[in-house]
């Protein structure tokens, strides 16, 4: 059987704001962010299995990425755990959902962040293959497993 590449893309909203940048993110902004992700693998080749000829059920797949991915950062605030410790207490006393990361919350270390986490997270036989994370509609990163290994 050959080898397949199935893609799902998730949508989630979440603010961050970069530490001590030099431009206008600096601030506390937010944007509705789109996920693809793309894993690898052969199709199970069991007959007598009820997945016979898929890779990953997608309802599988959105499972696994909404519940430690999406669930956790949707409207949530990412921000660089090195964050002013007074902003940071007055911030984690007022909302519920502030992620304190111990890097810089820009789309490119973002990708590497989730990479991590969904690497962890996949049944075995399937591989995360890249990830493409839009912060607008117009601008994005990727991130590939063969640039990482």
């Amino acid at each position: 059987m050959a080898k397949i590449r199935l893609t799902k893309v998730f949508t989630y909203a979440m603010a961050h704001a970069l530490d001590n940048y030099d431009g206008l993110c600096k601030n506390i902004h937010g944007h509705n962010y789109h996920l693809e992700v793309t894993v690898s693998g052969i199709p199970v080749i069991d007959l007598s299995s009820p997945k016979k000829g898929m890779l990953i059920d997608f309802s599988d797949l959105k499972r696994i990425i909404h519940h430690d991915i999406i669930d956790v950062l949707d409207h949530a605030l990412m921000l660089n755990q090195d964050t002013n410790p007074e902003l940071m207490a007055l911030l984690k006393k007022s909302y519920e959902r502030v992620i304190m990361v111990p890097f810089q919350p820009t789309t490119e270390n973002m990708l590497c962040y989730l990479a991590d986490t969904i690497r962890n997270i996949l049944p075995e036989g399937v591989h995360l293959y890249s990830l493409k994370l839009k912060e607008t509609e117009n601008s994005y990163a990727e991130w590939y497993a063969v640039d990482n290994e």
